[in-house]
């Protein structure tokens, strides 16, 4: 399914920092069961940046209209959209309907700017209002799927029933069973000829809400705080804005992310986002789930989407879908990342985890041995010993290689370690083998495998006591930080390396790769450190 548009020379890549490049409307959900929580909820909508204010009526106990509304319309700092959700599309509100739609169009009459009426009432709604609308409020007709995101042809019906209601705003959200979902959702917003919000809930969803921007949305929804959502899948009004760069997404902005599962801990969209906007690069780059990247792939293959890193469990699958592979990456066999190349739209995959874990190892290995200057490796001849043999493993026991280490490779299953073993010419072991591994000491530790990362961060992939024969332990998980294995070798006495840095020497390599333009690795470092 291609979206659209066509390549854009690199000049055209390039932003004024600071324009706005949309019309797509920040709403912030307004939930409380007071009219006083809802002020103050309002008010703080305006302190984070929102453009607009979703009052959820549903929520209000003891609801008053008339003298509700009044307070509300009267005291609100942003443009309102009045909600009343019945629990039959999903809300709280489970009175008679008839008395819920009186209170909508009550809201029309005090000056409420947009209210939000099913799809399932909405000629019911029209009838009784009998054509009297103030000019200024406008009716949102909305339909939401909570159990899956339809065909293209069946959203395009959708869009059409509501459109035959003589709705102002079109509004269907539907549920996000797989990150493609969104694509067929794109297709309808992008050639909508009237005004449409159009997303799509839950994790797998995310894409939609910020996206949105970029396809022409009326609105999308962000939340005042963290976890305080009305839907599945929102993010909060502060992410949008600072983390994503919302208000610099454009039509032709060019599509960026980081390929995982799962993705949720994620600092790159971080890194990349900061650098982006700083360079004045015209690009977003988001946390990208995905159950299938081959799926992801062939679904989101428009020249806007062009360029992805790749981490747990996707780097070896990434690597079949590629056009060409670049000769590290070939005898690797595993890519982390991947670019669109603007000539003729094929997928180049590339792998630089070597590059950012080895400089990475060989920087601790420089600082123990309080040497800055020392010509070649300092990883010849060590025994480097790489816990996984998945796309992660793979680099590392490849890169130790042609740096002249003597590699071990230790795997849960035995024969995965011993067919990379094989590969760089070295030794293979399991992780239960590991414990009891110890030929010499001074010896180098990487580890490749997901133990100990959020949330089993109280898991650890080696025991305490193994680990007083290394020198430097390096573990390539960076959330948390300081996992167990490392705050383990700490006290054992070997020097530690952090993931951070491999992340970091990654994100340094891809930006350029991606823009273009050299990586501002001091900003990079200092958003690293603020996020961490």
């Amino acid at each position: 399914m291609t979206l659209l548009s066509g390549p854009l020379a690199v000049s055209d890549l390039h932003t004024t920092n600071g324009t706005r490049r949309n019309s797509t409307l920040i709403c912030a959900p307004v939930m409380a069961e007071s009219v006083d929580q809802m002020l103050v909820q309002m008010g703080k909508a305006r302190e984070v940046g929102a453009d607009l204010v979703e009052i959820r009526l549903d929520f209000l106990k003891n609801f008053s209209p008339r003298q509700d509304l009044e307070i509300l319309i009267k005291h609100s700092p942003l443009p309102t959209l009045f909600t009343y959700r019945p629990a039959w599309e999903g809300g709280q509100y489970k009175g008679d309907d008839n008395k819920r739609q009186d209170a909508l169009h009550l809201a029309m009459e005090l000056g409420a700017d947009y209210i939000d009426v099913e799809l399932q009432v909405a000629h019911d709604f029209y009838n009784s209002i009998q054509g009297e609308k103030p000019e200024k409020v406008k009716i949102i007709v909305s339909s939401h799927n909570y159990q899956k995101t339809p065909s293209t042809e069946e959203i395009g019906d959708l869009v059409a029933r509501i459109q035959a209601t003589g709705a102002d705003i079109v509004k269907i959200a539907t549920t996000a069973l797989d990150i493609t979902d969104s694509a067929r959702v794109f297709q309808v917003l992008v050639h909508s000829q009237v005004p449409m919000i159009g997303l799509v809930m839950g994790e797998k969803g995310l894409i939609s809400r910020v996206l949105s921007a970029k396809y022409g949305a009326f609105l999308t929804f962000g939340t005042i705080e963290a976890g305080v959502v009305s839907a599945p899948g929102q993010p909060t009004v502060k992410d949008l804005l600072d983390l994503y760069n919302f208000r610099l997404i454009g039509l032709d902005t060019k599509v960026h992310g980081v390929i995982g599962n799962p993705i949720g801990h994620s600092k790159s969209p971080h890194l990349y986002n900061a650098a982006f906007k700083s360079i004045n690069f015209n690009g977003i780059y988001l946390p990208l789930l995905v159950d299938s990247v081959a799926n992801f792939i062939d679904t989101y293959n428009s020249p806007d989407f062009v360029g992805y890193s790749f981490t747990i469990p996707h780097k070896e699958a990434g690597l079949k879908c590629c056009d060409e592979i670049d000769p590290k990456a070939k005898e690797i066999g595993a890519v982390n990342c991947m670019i669109r190349r603007p000539t003729d739209g094929k997928l180049i995959g590339y792998n630089v985890d070597s590059l950012g874990a080895i400089a990475a190892i060989e920087e601790g290995l420089r600082a123990l041995n309080g040497s800055s200057n020392t010509s070649g490796s300092l990883l010849a001849g060590k025994l480097f010993v790489v816990m996984g043999a998945g796309g992660a493993g793979k680099a590392l026991a490849y890169g130790g290689k042609e740096k002249g280490a003597r590699v071990v490779v230790a795997n849960r299953t035995y024969d995965k370690a011993k067919a990379l073993a094989n590969k760089v010419g070295g030794e293979a072991i399991t992780l239960a083998e590991l414990e009891n591994f110890h030929p010499e000491d001074g010896m180098v530790l990487a580890n490749t495998t997901s133990v100990g990362m959020k949330p089993r961060t109280d898991q650890t992939p080696i025991s305490k006591k193994a680990l007083k024969h290394y020198s430097l332990v390096f573990d390539a998980i960076y959330t948390p930080k300081w996992t167990r294995l490392l705050q383990e070798a700490q006290e054992s006495g070997a020097a530690v390396v952090f993931g951070t840095e491999m992340l970091l020497n990654q994100a340094f390599v891809q930006i350029e790769n991606f823009s273009g333009v050299p990586a501002p690795k001091q900003l990079i470092r200092d958003v690293l450190a603020r996020n961490t």
